[in-house]
């Protein structure tokens, strides 16, 4: 599993896809798919707001003209260990 945004977009997706496919399960195996899409969506959204998080700092830090402070999860480089 990836780190990046991107990946949580395709994870929400595979999660979608899954719930789809959820018309021919049980109703405890329904409702333990449903507890697991809330789960990951809420992590989701969490990861989201540390995004935008780290942006607005990014913003701020052009704004006053500090441009060697980066965030690091803004930085465009490979961790070496993915």
């Amino acid at each position: 599993m990836g780190n990046k945004l991107v990946d949580l977009n395709n994870h929400l997706f595979v999660e979608l896809e899954r719930l789809n496919l959820t018309e021919n399960l049980e109703i405890k195996e329904f409702n333990k798919e449903i507890e697991r899409a809330k789960a990951i969506t809420s992590i989701g959204n969490t990861i989201v707001s540390n995004a935008k998080l780290a942006l607005e700092t990014q913003k701020y830090i052009d704004l006053i003209g500090d441009k060697d402070t980066v965030p690091l999860m803004l930085q465009n480089k490979e961790d070496k260990n993915d």
